[in-house]
């Protein structure tokens, strides 16, 4: 309870603070959010492919969403998109294989931040390695509105890291990896460096991790995101 209304709290100041109407609605509507039994939350994974890992010099190429409703994937609702970048993706196509003519069709990221704020509204965001998606969408949302914004999600390498030191005091390079991950849970291996995949992935490890730690019983969303 405790936690809830911390949280509950802060999205409260950051509506009151926020001189942007769009960012006010999104705050507000994820208080009550933050109340809610994890088995009957509203969530949605996210990834992103970028051109690095600087979210100040580098760039958002992909978004990928898949809401995440009582439980359940809801595949029918995942989407992604793509973005256009300043001066081509550069050598990061190596990674995530999206070349300079596959964003043709692209839109800007002004459109592309929009659409997240639309679609993920009302939901909790969740991602794997959460600190590094949130700071590019950060970023650009602070570009869009002219203001600095806070986003907030659940972290399923920061759950993950917490599980295992209560068993190991090291942990070996690799093994919170998303898909090394996923293997201690007898979760299928998927292809990674694709937004939607990657969110895919996120969103069915998180889920098997919420039954590990709530093993029947309830489990509160805020109790998750308070991980770090």
């Amino acid at each position: 309870m405790v936690i809830t209304q911390l949280y509950k709290s802060t999205l409260c100041w950051r509506a009151f603070k926020t001189r942007s109407e769009l960012m006010k609605g999104y705050y507000r509507d994820l208080m009550p959010v933050i109340a809610q039994d994890f088995d009957h939350s509203s969530l949605i994974a996210v990834d992103l492919e970028m051109t690095g890992l600087d979210p100040i010099n580098d760039q958002i190429l992909s978004i990928g969403l898949i809401p995440i409703e009582n439980n359940l994937l809801a595949l029918d609702k995942a989407e992604q998109k793509l973005i256009k970048v300043d001066g081509g993706v550069g050598q990061s196509a190596v990674i995530h294989g999206i070349l300079d003519n596959h964003l043709d069709d692209a839109i800007d990221i002004k459109e592309a931040i929009t659409w997240f704020l639309e679609r993920t509204q009302g939901k909790m965001l969740v991602a794997h390695h959460a600190p590094l998606d949130l700071s590019f969408l950060q970023n650009a949302i602070s570009s869009c509105i002219g203001e600095p914004v806070k986003l907030l999600a659940i972290d399923t390498l920061a759950v993950e890291r917490k599980r295992l030191l209560r068993k190991h005091d090291l942990l070996k390079e690799g093994t919170l990896r998303l898909g090394a991950c996923r293997v201690r849970y007898g979760l299928p291996v998927y292809a990674a460096h694709n937004a939607l995949v990657d969110a895919l992935a996120c969103g069915e490890l998180l889920l098997a991790q919420a039954a590990a730690i709530g093993q029947g019983e309830r489990l509160k969303l805020a109790e998750l995101l308070a991980i770090k």
